[in-house]
């Protein structure tokens, strides 16, 4: 057995030979390994850990592989012999195996990974000890936490482990909401595209945790997004890897850190582990950051310099070409225009952002709005946020099916990538017209507005409905209704609005003298 090559390969490598070294020392351990389980457990590149494999004898069974029994002593010598870094919460896992079986669950039976999301999945180890780690760092009794994106399932961690903290979710994938929702754990969520903005009920959170994209830009707008929903005094918990070859990009992501005038308060290194991203090691760091008095400003600009493309991968990756405005034929007849259009066009236009903020000021009549690559899920909502009488938007490519609550408010039609939105009439049955009026009224409180619509209607039929008896219809039909907006709620919880409008309507006459 030669081990020069070995030797050479663990000198070249300096200090940073800890990795290999642990590597090296799995393998000799009489386990058995495959490639992604050695790149997960020693934290290294899959590049490092191959150039590692090529240097060392292997007996192989299917895709598995170790050193020989026979060949590990003469190794000993270059073993890691001392631990890797100290995991904060390992002494604690043993309790919690009853979570730790839930979480596998949930994760197996959760949403499938989108590239074009940047999605890996943690794995549930990682995502139970993220909740203990909380636990063990701050008081969570009472406290508020923000999950800015969740495909992880970290939210349903920290519920099975701190019930009496109060969780939301704010994420782009409606599947992850509904798949969250499902488990009837109590967690709060929310829709949201953060290039398009934070929901306005995720705001005044103590801490915030999120695994973003790990390109600068996404990293960036992730955690300011998490800073807009947190209290000043407040903390984020960021998971960002990188490999150990591309300390230039690491410097980036750091760097924008610094910008946003974030303190970092610990570092956990190697502290998630993942399915998958073999490039970075199967790990990621997890950031403790502390907001300072200027951090405020710093996140306002932040946002405003806006870049849509956050992702490694799809059609609103770094890569991508940058999106050319909508065509100006599109916008023919329309009295304002919403998005990226050409400059030349006269017509009054305002952002997306802006749009789905709030309400737009003067009336109009038709509206034309252009809807980049990558944002089609924010369709529903943009056609929500407007009481025009016509609306076209214009999208890169046809769009999906249309929820079907959208057909209280329009009639669609659907012509290659454009989609017509032709206001409906008020509906004349009692359950239509409340459920219009909370529609109609997509960027406020949504139970504030049933709650007016029934009391509307109960004085229509002759008699009085107090606040407090038509709060408890709505509560009692749909628990989950207060405290957002028609525009933050996920799909599904608006797909069975209609149904749960209808029974407040039908319950009405039940609490009615005579």
């Amino acid at each position: 057995m030669d081990r020069d090559g070995l030797e050479r390969l663990l000198s070249e490598a300096g200090v940073d030979s800890r990795r290999l070294r642990h590597a090296l020392t799995l393998l000799c351990d009489g386990q058995w390994w495959t490639l992604a389980h050695l790149v997960r457990d020693s934290a290294t590149s899959r590049r490092t850990v191959e150039a590692l494999l090529r240097e060392v004898r292997l007996e192989r069974s299917g895709d598995r592989f170790r050193v020989p029994a026979a060949d590990s002593p003469a190794y000993q010598d270059l073993l890691a012999m001392a631990p890797p870094p100290a995991d904060p919460v390992a002494h604690l896992l043993p309790h919690y195996e009853h979570a730790l079986e839930r979480l596998t669950g949930f994760v197996a039976s959760g949403p499938r990974s989108r590239q074009a999301l940047d999605h890996v999945a943690a794995t549930p180890e990682t995502v139970l000890r993220r909740a203990l780690l909380l636990g063990a760092r701050f008081w969570l009794p009472g406290a508020r936490l923000l999950c800015v994106g969740d495909h992880d399932l970290t939210s349903l961690a920290v519920k099975l482990v701190h019930p009496e903290t109060d969780v939301t979710v704010v994420d782009v994938d409606e599947r992850i909401l509904r798949h969250i929702d499902a488990q009837g754990l109590g967690v709060r969520t929310r829709w949201a595209d953060l290039r398009l903005g934070l929901p306005p009920s995720a705001l005044d959170h103590d801490l915030a945790i999120t695994d973003p994209p790990y390109t600068p830009d996404g990293v960036g707008l992730f955690v300011a997004r998490a800073l807009e929903g947190l209290k000043p005094d407040g903390r984020v918990l960021l998971a960002y890897g990188a490999s150990e070859r591309t300390p230039a990009l690491a410097l980036k992501v750091q760097g924008t850190l610094t910008a946003l005038n974030l303190v970092n308060e610990a570092i956990y290194p190697d502290f998630n582990r993942y399915d998958g991203a073999e490039a970075i090691g199967s790990a990621a760091d997890l950031y403790v950051l502390r907001p300072t008095s200027r951090t405020r400003p710093a996140v306002a600009a932040r946002v405003e310099r806006l870049s849509t493309a956050i992702y490694t991968q799809g059609p609103q990756s770094v890569e991508s070409a940058a999106a050319a405005p909508a065509p100006a034929g599109a916008a023919e007849g329309a009295d304002l225009l919403v998005g990226d259009w050409p400059k030349e066009l006269p017509q009054p236009r305002v952002k997306l952002t802006t749009w789905l903020a709030k309400p737009y000021a003067a009336a109009v009549r038709r509206v034309a709005v252009a809807v980049p690559p990558g944002l089609e899920a924010a369709l529903p909502r943009l056609l929500l946020a407007t009481r025009a009488e016509h609306v076209r938007a214009v999208l890169s490519a046809p769009p999906g099916p249309l929820p079907g609550f959208l057909a209280e408010v329009y009639a669609t039609t659907v012509t290659g990538e454009t989609v017509e939105a032709a206001r409906r009439p008020q509906p004349d049955d009692p359950a239509g017209a409340v459920l219009r009026r909370v529609l109609d009224n997509a960027h406020g409180r949504l139970a504030n507005t049933w709650r007016e619509a029934l009391i509307a209607l109960a004085r229509e039929q002759g008699t009085a409905l107090t606040k407090n008896e038509a709060r408890a219809l709505i509560r009692q039909a749909a628990p989950w209704a207060e405290g957002l907006t028609p525009l933050e709620a996920p799909l599904h919880r608006l797909s069975a609005l209609p149904g749960e409008v209808a029974a407040t309507v039908a319950a009405l006459s039940g609490t009615l003298p005579g």
